[in-house]
């Protein structure tokens, strides 16, 4: 055989081969594990919790990235109890289209998490927001040191992201940094607020922004929406001014209202807006991991309901990646409904249910609740 055609020969077996490792990687989409994540505390002397928690990784024998994604705190705080890491399940999903290892999770005090809660900053007229801040980050820290060791996590990338206390959460972390965070982004961050366009003591707030800022030196996206009821634009043009010039790294961006409250913009709703602005800094970051989304899943085996359209078929893909409680509606005629991300399930079975109604001559009917199918 001559020289060209072993050349040839070789090339043709190498495209072969990766194209025979790559198929599967594409057709298998995402995984998604909700788990118990045992942590500890660097000498804390407290022992090991369990951290309620959700990972959404590429369905592949690959390490990726890891992106840690955290959750905001209610007003009400008997609301805590109620919280679970599948809120944020539709924003993990999409990191996880990028490339990278998910891992969100309820910190402590929250859902089914072990542990007290330890992020009280105390009366509204004296509150201690940098500690607030810093026992969250403890919950961050403690869970970037769990996932590192994990087989299909690249301990040396890391980010954090978070919204309203999770963004804060993540400014104080990069106060103190663990190994391996290289870029974090706060959505809507701060802390503090007791009802619309109040915030507790707010020029301490700045301050607790003034001191992270003194030691942080992770480069940072900052995203409010003008229209934020929890911490309005001039309030956050002040944690940034502060922030920065205290020696912190943040790129400030002010969006346009969204919805009636912007403070929700890092959600299913909000993806057209966050997901350009999270692509473009993470470019910069030199950190787009992937040229295209990877699928969430393997479309060729999914089990649509009997009676979908193709447009149907487009939705249901697009609700088995919401958020809980989410539910699907149809009638015998095709029409459908569906809602993610509500309160409850019957909150979500009843507005997909008059949406349904409106398209629909004959009676509506849930066919999956969460990932339930109704029987």
């Amino acid at each position: 055989m001559s020289a060209s055609r072993i050349v040839l020969a070789i090339a043709t077996a190498c495209l072969l081969l990766q194209s025979a490792l790559a198929i599967p990687a594409l057709a298998a989409g995402l995984i998604e594990e909700a788990i118990g994540l045992p942590v500890s505390y660097s000498g804390s002397g407290r022992g090991r919790i369990t951290l309620e928690t959700l990972i959404v990784r590429p369905d592949d024998d690959q390490r990726h990235p890891l992106a840690v994604l955290n959750h905001g705190a209610p007003r009400n705080a008997d609301d805590r109890v109620g919280m679970n890491p599948r809120s944020m399940r539709a924003q993990a999903r999409q990191f996880a289209r990028r490339g990278w290892t998910v891992v969100t999770f309820m910190r402590r005090g929250y859902g089914e998490s072990e542990g007290d809660y330890v992020e009280s900053s105390g009366k509204c007229a004296s509150p201690d927001y940098e500690s607030s801040g810093r026992a969250s980050a403890d919950d961050v820290r403690a869970v970037i040191r769990a996932m590192r060791d994990k087989p299909y996590v690249d301990g040396s990338r890391i980010i954090s992201v978070g919204r309203s206390a999770g963004g804060f959460a993540t400014v104080a972390l990069t106060a103190d940094p663990p190994p391996g965070l290289i870029a974090a982004i706060s959505f809507a961050g701060g802390r503090g607020s007791t009802r619309p366009d109040e915030v507790c003591a707010p020029d301490k707030l700045v301050g607790a922004f003034a001191t992270f800022g003194k030691t942080s030196r992770i480069p940072m996206l900052w995203v409010y929406a003008e229209n934020d009821h929890f911490f309005g634009p001039s309030l956050a043009r002040r944690f940034h001014a502060a922030f920065t010039a205290a020696g912190g790294r943040a790129e400030f961006i002010a969006d346009p209202p969204f919805g009636s409250d912007g403070h929700s913009l890092f959600s299913e709703k909000g993806l057209p807006i966050w997901g350009r602005h999270v692509d473009e800094f993470l470019a910069r970051q030199k950190l787009t991991l992937v040229n295209q989304l990877l699928p969430s899943r393997d479309e060729t085996s999914t089990q649509y309901p009997k009676g979908l359209g193709q447009q149907g078929r487009d939705a249901f893909l697009k609700y088995l990646d919401g958020s809980d409680h989410k539910a699907f509606v149809m009638s015998q005629t095709g029409s459908f409904g569906w809602r993610t991300g509500q309160k409850t399930p019957e909150d979500a079975v009843e507005q997909a249910t008059e949406y349904c109604r409106k398209h629909s001559r004959k009676p509506c009917y849930a066919v999956m609740i969460d990932d339930d199918p109704v029987e």
